[in-house]
This record gives C-alpha cells, sequence and structure tokens, in this order.
C-alpha cells in the first residue's frame, strides 16, 4: 500500500487527541471526554477496528460536521477541492432528522438531467436503506467509476420513486457556463454556485472583469449556494470590501479572533445578494461580511444557518478527522449558526410560485434544464433584486422594458388568482375535518 502503516492503536489516539484539542464544544456534547481514552484497548487489532472505534467516539459528540474520513473519503475531499469528481453532480446532506438529502444537483450532470432537486429524500442507493449513514457513507456509495451505474430510490413530496443514473466526471466550477451576463440594459449578473473550487476566486474576478464595462452594478446570485472553503469566502469578500471586518472566529476557549478587510477592492459598484434557504456557511460569510459592511443589501429568504468552521486533520494512514474547531460571526459579532441570515428585502417562494415557474431560473423543475434565462421576468427573487439594484444605481439607470413590468403585474394576478384558489379549497378541507370530528 502507498499509505504509512499507522498502530491501530495510535490512529485511535490521534483522533482522541485531535478531538480534545480542537473540537469547539470544551463539554464535548455534555461528557467527560476521558471515558473515550482508553475505552478500545483491548479491541483494536486491525485498522477497520481503529476506524470503526473512532467513527463511534465522533458519533457521541452529535455534530454532523465532525466526522470520521476512511482513506476513500480523505481522498474524495483533496479531489473536491481540486475540482473534478466522478458521480453523479448532486451535493448532499443531512437534514435535521438525520435523512440523505439533495442541498443541490450541480447542473449539466446526470444527477441534473435526471430531474433530480433541491430537498429530495435518497431513501435508498443501489437497495440500501440509506438510515444512518453518515454524509460520507451516502456519498461514497454513490460515487464511483465513469460510465457505471447508480440507482437511488428517492422520496419528494411523500412520493416515491427511482432513478437510475450513469457516473460521469463532474468538474466543479464556482460559476457554470453562461451564467455570466449583462441582464435589463446594466446590471451585472453572477451566479456563484459554490466556494468549493480552487479557481473559485480567478473565476469571480473573471466575472467581474468581463462585465465591468457594461456593468453599472452587480446581482451575484447564491442561491442553492452551499459554501466550501472559508479562505475563498474571505478572499471574495476582500474584493468588494475597502476595510471593514468580514469575519470573526470564536474557538472553544472563546477567544475571538477577527478577519479584517485588505484596501484592495475590485469594485465599488452597487451590490445586491441574492439567498435562499440552501445558501449556507460560506455563503453566509460572503454575505454577512457585504451587508454588515454597508456594501450590499440582501434580497430573498432567510439562509440555512450553518456558522461553523470546520478543519481537516491527517491522521496519518491516509485517513483523517473534520472537526468543527469554532463558531463564526458576522462583522456585527452575530452567531448565525441554526439562525441563518435574515434578507433586507425578504420575498419567500411558496407552492403557488413554482407551480407558476416564478423560483430561480437556473433550476426550475417545470421545464427542462436550459430552457429559462435570467431576463424571463418570471424569477420573483431575482426581479426584486433587479428592483432595488436599479434604485441604488439611481438615475443613470436603464429603465426596465414596459413588457417587463406587464408581465410581472400579469404573474402577480395569477398568483393572487391561483392563491385565492388554493386558500378555499384549504378551508374547505378544514371544514370537513371539522365536521367528521363533531360526528365523532
Amino acid at each position: 500500500e502507498r499509505y504509512p502503516d499507522v498502530p491501530s492503536k495510535k490512529l485511535y489516539d490521534r483522533g482522541w487527541t485531535i478531538i480534545q484539542n480542537d473540537y469547539v464544544d470544551k463539554t464535548y456534547n455534555y461528557q467527560n471526554w476521558e471515558i473515550w481514552r482508553h475505552r478500545y484497548d483491548d479491541y483494536l487489532k486491525t485498522r477497520e477496528d481503529s476506524y470503526k472505534a473512532v467513527e463511534t467516539m465522533i458519533a457521541s459528540l452529535g455534530d454532523r460536521y465532525t466526522r470520521f474520513l476512511d482513506r476513500k473519503a480523505f481522498e474524495e475531499e483533496k479531489e473536491s477541492i481540486e475540482a473534478e469528481l466522478t458521480g453523479v453532480g448532486i451535493q448532499i446532506g443531512l437534514d435535521q432528522e438525520g435523512r440523505v438529502v439533495i442541498i443541490a444537483p450541480i447542473e449539466g450532470t446526470p444527477g441534473a438531467n435526471a430531474d433530480l432537486r433541491p430537498n429530495d429524500l435518497i431513501l435508498e442507493i443501489d437497495g440500501k436503506n440509506t438510515s444512518g449513514l453518515s454524509i460520507e457513507q451516502a456519498a461514497k456509495m454513490i460515487r464511483g467509476p465513469v460510465g457505471t451505474d447508480v440507482t437511488l430510490t428517492v422520496e419528494r413530496d411523500k412520493e416515491k420513486f427511482k432513478k437510475t443514473i450513469t457516473r460521469a466526471v463532474i468538474p466543479i466550477r464556482a460559476i457554470p457556463d453562461g451564467q455570466v451576463l449583462t441582464i435589463f440594459g446594466d446590471i451585472g449578473y453572477i451566479r456563484l454556485s459554490t466556494f468549493i473550487s480552487k479557481d473559485t476566486v480567478q473565476e469571480l474576478l473573471d466575472a467581474l472583469e468581463k462585465l465591468d464595462t457594461s456593468a453599472k452594478g452587480f446581482i451575484i446570485d447564491l442561491r442553492n449556494n452551499p459554501g466550501g472553503l472559508l479562505n475563498n469566502a474571505m478572499v471574495i469578500s476582500d474584493m468588494f470590501l475597502d476595510g471593514g471586518i468580514i469575519v470573526s472566529t470564536v474557538n472553544k476557549n472563546g477567544y475571538v479572533t477577527s478577519f479584517g478587510s485588505r484596501l484592495i477592492d475590485s469594485t465599488d459598484k452597487p451590490v445586491v445578494l441574492l439567498v435562499n434557504s440552501n445558501s449556507a456557511s460560506a455563503s453566509e460569510i460572503f454575505a454577512g461580511a457585504l451587508r454588515d459592511n454597508g456594501r450590499a443589501d440582501i434580497v430573498g429568504s432567510k439562509t440555512f444557518g450553518k456558522g461553523l468552521v470546520q478543519a481537516i486533520n491527517k491522521l496519518g494512514d491516509g485517513s483523517g478527522v473534520n472537526v468543527t474547531i469554532a463558531k463564526y460571526l458576522t462583522p456585527n459579532k452575530t452567531d448565525i449558526n441554526k439562525k441563518g441570515i435574515e434578507p433586507d428585502y425578504k420575498v419567500d417562494l411558496d407552492k403557488v410560485d413554482y407551480d407558476l415557474s416564478r423560483g430561480p431560473w437556473f433550476f426550475d423543475p417545470n421545464v427542462k434544464f436550459g430552457v429559462r434565462t435570467p431576463e424571463d421576468a418570471q424569477d420573483k427573487q431575482l426581479m426584486k433584486a433587479v428592483e432595488v439594484l436599479k434604485q441604488k444605481i439611481g438615475n443613470s439607470a436603464t429603465p426596465i422594458p414596459e413588457e417587463v413590468i406587464s408581465k410581472i403585474t400579469e404573474l402577480d394576478k395569477k398568483y393572487s388568482e391561483k392563491k385565492a384558489n388554493q386558500d378555499k379549497k384549504e378551508e374547505k378541507k378544514k371544514d370537513k375535518q371539522a365536521q367528521k370530528e363533531s360526528k365523532k
């Protein structure tokens, strides 16, 4: 093997020490961490024994983000940073109940082409129940050699179905092709889909340079962006700030470290950020930095609320531990973990909006991918962002075309009518239920 041969007891001890030294919660989930130190001394005969013991020990913390990485998972973490994976092209996580859920499909990949959607639950992978699986375990089962198939059993809106998908190479780009453009005359639109790629900063610099002459302001779309590398978030925030704090971190001992902006901003043009409930982690660092420094307004719905920082630590044999080492605070010292960021302009979407294709233009379950565009005027949150940015630009802003305004008015009318009909149906259903209950 190309990995060092580390004794199983030493592997376990390294895992224990990493948690003891670095884990953010000094109570270790209200337990005495010493009880784990020699708990498995008589049982660690093989590498697999130590892996299982480390997994069990870490599970006691009850932290979905602190997890053991076996050799394959550790390599895949490195590959994701190097921006190439093999699989179906979906970002997954665990919901509040610990179920495997799709955060977002990656456009143009087998997963997106198979119509997998955000918030779909993955119940089975090749017939194996996903209950109790970690993110790494589920990801390992979904990934595989190019050209091979994987069958996912999916639940959506209480309906279950199967999808057999052929794996492919999944390039991870921060800004998908065709999603840097000038819209409505003078607005530079950039969709930043992830912070995990090592090329994220350069991709955004290139996008700003491409739009610089035509754009009087920028909309940066962070919807469905699950985050990525903390350093990317800080450098990108720095590109829009000419001073001030970007983010602060608080470690297990309460020690606060603040990271400030340098005086080398890349643009001073007005900015609006678009977010939703799938905007998480590094997306929230970026959004919090620009909003708290008065640099950008935020439009959309409340963000996910992941205010924790992880670090990957090697165990010495090719495996590792991804451990939560700190909480982060926005420049105003706001802890957003499990709370999220509330937009300045709240635009929530409900079922009626999605039925009328008023959700994000880049992922519409009602039409085939690639049919819609940012200028189709149907994206309710984007159009609010356009309105806000036009106001920030001021008198020099290009007016929104009359036909666009008319279309929005017509969509608002359709929404009101459909919402009223839906509410009536719900009221009738409640009345019938009440009548049944009264008869009992």
